[in-house]
């Protein structure tokens, strides 16, 4: 499976990005997709991730900011996210999973840097 990841970008505080992630295979109901995020010197952390079109999961310190949907129709997964913080610099990978227990097929990293 591939990835193909885009979006992201520079913002300020407060902006607003959409990543945008398309598998090279169909997303299906029992497929996984979702976005970590990683910071030099820091473990890399979950931030979104959305199963069956609506089963979706944040991180605490994004949720009620970021929003992660699926077009099924384009076969794509996006992460929109408003109200940009300093601390969500860092570059978001895009995953798929081709179910919960499934491994990890992993998108080109993606850079978002939010300047204050």
């Amino acid at each position: 499976v591939q990835l193909q990841a885009s979006g992201g970008g520079s913002v300020q505080t407060g902006g607003s990005l959409r990543l945008s992630c398309a598998p090279s295979v169909d997303i299906t109901s029992e497929n996984v997709m979702g976005w970590y995020r990683q910071v030099p010197g820091k473990q890399r952390e979950s931030v979104a991730s959305i199963r069956n079109s609506d089963i979706t999961h944040y991180a605490a310190s994004v949720k009620g900011r970021f929003t992660i949907s699926e077009n099924n129709v384009k076969n794509e997964v996006y992460l929109q996210m408003n109200n940009l913080k300093p601390e969500d610099t860092g570059v978001y990978l895009c995953f798929y999973k081709p179910t919960l227990a499934g491994s990890y097929y992993w998108g080109r990293g993606t850079l978002v840097t939010v300047s204050s």
